[in-house]
């Protein structure tokens, strides 16, 4: 009892990572999973962290309410640095609302309880489902459990040198470049119907474009979408990849290695 004890400051450390990780990272953050589920995922998580990484004796003083607070933006940091790399898939959804004409209507996400492109969040949900079936979850727990090996509790981040600050920035613009190269060959193909149809309206100014010309846009992009999901699907999976990589190497980062 008088070791429980002794370690105690540390399970409060791991806990407060860990229920921060939690409250950010794609999929367990979702306003669809109760509170109550999220507390407990993360005490028993934090129970078997606490059980398997090295537990330093921690007194409690005004230090150690620093290393709290670290411990919060560490697991606030990873779950939003997963969560930004996860946002590439609506990023590529609205760019392909956008040129359908889909971008004036919106539908509620009802996962983060905000505005979101209809192909973004057709999009986003067959990611989540596809990182279900990689068993993506269980990576990133595991990255949550080797993060202990790149910043131990009693070890403070290494951001002096803002290595770490500028290769989130980078996995930033990454997402960025993913999501166009998803987007891309529906964009481009949904230009191209646009010039057919300033062709047909050069040569049948009879005919009204804007009635046809929606309808036409809309059956050539679901004929499109029909035939590139597969190569979406492909490029979320490289997506996920990116994650896991950018989760691990960000972590070196902050423990200085």
């Amino acid at each position: 009892m008088e070791q429980l004890w002794t370690h105690f400051p540390a399970f409060l450390l791991i806990f407060a990572r860990t229920a921060s990780f939690f409250a950010a990272m794609p999929l367990f953050s979702y306003r669809t999973v109760p509170a109550s589920y999220k507390i407990g995922l993360a005490f028993f998580f934090s129970w078997l962290l606490f059980l398997a990484v090295p537990k330093p004796a921690l007194p409690l003083n005004d230090m150690y309410m620093l290393l709290v607070f670290k411990e919060v933006l560490v697991g606030l940091a990873l779950g939003l640095l997963a969560a930004i790399v996860m946002a590439a898939v609506q990023i590529a959804g609205g760019l392909i609302d956008f040129q359908i004409g889909f971008a004036i209507a919106n539908v509620i996400d009802p996962q983060t309880g905000t505005q979101s492109p209809l192909l973004g969040q057709y999009f986003h949900s067959l990611a989540l489902l596809l990182l279900l079936a990689l068993d993506g979850h269980h990576l990133l727990l595991d990255g949550m459990f080797y993060s202990y090996q790149w910043l131990p509790l009693d070890r403070w981040p290494h951001i002096a040198d803002g290595q770490a600050i500028e290769y989130a920035v980078r996995a930033f613009a990454a997402m960025f470049a993913v999501a166009v190269q998803m987007a891309a060959p529906l964009v481009g193909s949904l230009f191209l119907v646009d010039v057919a149809l300033g062709i047909i309206t050069r040569a049948v100014p009879q005919m009204n474009i804007f009635v046809v010309g929606f309808s036409l846009k809309t059956a050539a992009a679901f004929l499109l979408l029909f035939a590139a999901i597969g190569g979406i699907l492909l490029s979320a999976r490289e997506l996920f990849q990116l994650m896991f990589a950018s989760l691990r190497e960000f972590m070196r980062l902050l423990g200085g290695g």
